[in-house]
């Protein structure tokens, strides 16, 4: 009997090791289609244009490498908190939103090499004397939650692998779904500042220029990618050589011009 059961037990365990060997084969595979996962309220990366539909740079990018790739792409716009979520759910295959690498999210899922290179703003009003991060120290920060704005307002490391230190200490951070609900909120005097990308930032400032303006830091300089299904080697390699293709070939520096470029006129 225990002969048996030992034998039993062997095929079980050789059936595990089959079925777990052919679900990371599977893993690590290019999908059919390339579902992407953004949040359409930080343009002029990802935003909802006058058609109703997501648009802006990331998204244009994403469309350009599916189309490179012969793949079919499908856009889903949700919360950024909701993003990494999503992709593990594997409700998404891809996230295109403006999306720093940080430890904490590798834990969760690759990324691709950077597509562009950012810093982390300041909105404050007109007559703040605020120049630089670190005198957020204590403020009233408005963030959208789940952003980078969001991990450095709130007292986490911040910078270069090797570097990173704390950038803001002991502020009292108040999170929104949306960039332009923190900077109502600023407008009417409930925070002291509001802390995003500087690209976004622009786009608020420059709708809001008679109360606002901008400080930049490069305290906060960041490096947007994309994030893709944690262990798949073979879609990362994909996009990878996607994105050095777009950005030699030209594509890169036209799609640049008329989504971020164009964005400052």
């Amino acid at each position: 009997m225990r002969k048996i059961l030992t034998v039993a037990l062997a095929g079980v365990l050789a059936a595990t090791m089959l079925f777990a060997g052919c679900s990371k084969k599977e893993e690590s595979k290019i999908p059919e289609k390339i579902i992407v996962g953004t949040n359409a309220e930080f343009p002029p990366f990802e935003y909802v244009d006058d058609n109703k539909k997501v648009d802006g740079f990331d998204i244009a990018l994403m469309k350009e490498i599916a189309k490179r790739m012969d793949k079919k792409i499908e856009i889903q716009n949700m919360e950024f908190k909701s993003l990494i979520g999503s992709m593990e759910s594997k409700t998404i295959n891809v996230v295109a939103a403006g999306m720093t690498k940080t430890e904490e999210r590798q834990n969760a899922v690759d990324f691709s090499d950077s597509y562009y290179t950012s810093n982390q703003a300041i909105i404050v009003n007109k007559d703040s004397k605020i120049t630089k991060l670190s005198q957020l120290d204590g403020k009233k920060i408005g963030v959208q939650e789940g952003t980078t704005g969001d991990l450095i307002s709130s007292g986490d490391k911040f910078g270069e692998p090797g570097k990173e230190k704390v950038v803001v200490k002991k502020a009292k951070v108040k999170r929104f779904k949306k960039g332009v609900d923190a900077v109502m909120d600023l407008k009417n005097g409930s925070v002291d500042a509001v802390v995003i990308d500087e690209k976004p930032a622009q786009e608020f400032v420059k709708n809001n220029s008679k109360k606002l303006k901008l400080v930049i830091d490069s305290a906060g300089a960041e490096y947007y990618c994309l994030a893709l299904p944690k262990g798949n080697e073979e879609f990362k390699k994909e996009i990878n050589k996607q994105l050095k293709a777009i950005k030699e070939d030209g594509t890169y520096d036209k799609l640049k011009a008329k989504y971020i470029d164009n964005s400052d006129k």
